[in-house]
């Protein structure tokens, strides 16, 4: 027993290979997406969500003064993403089109 945790044989089988002290995250992030391309993973969400409650977000543009996009644009982008997907995940049907 190891801090709670009861250590038998199906516990210790790997599910995810071991991710080195060094990652290329880049590189990283194109083999997930490749294999979303490949498994055609967005149309099959947007096939299972088809037909269930609605889910529309709007929003307006990043900003009318500035030519720059900030880390506070960035972050409150990165938010609104996040909770477009878990409204997928939760089976929303939406329409994908952050904007006006």
């Amino acid at each position: 027993m190891s801090g709670g945790i009861v250590v038998t044989e199906k516990t210790e089988k790997k599910k995810f290979a071991a991710v080195g002290s060094s990652v290329d995250l880049p590189e990283l992030e194109h083999g997930v997406l490749e294999l979303w391309e490949r498994e055609r993973s967005f149309d099959a969400l947007r096939t299972k969500n088809a037909g269930h409650p609605r889910f529309s977000f709007y929003d307006g543009p990043i900003t009318a003064n500035v030519e720059a996009m900030g880390i506070h644009h960035a972050w409150s982008r990165t938010y609104k993403d996040v909770y477009q997907r878990y409204q997928a995940m939760l089976g929303k049907d939406q329409r994908y089109q952050n904007g006006f």
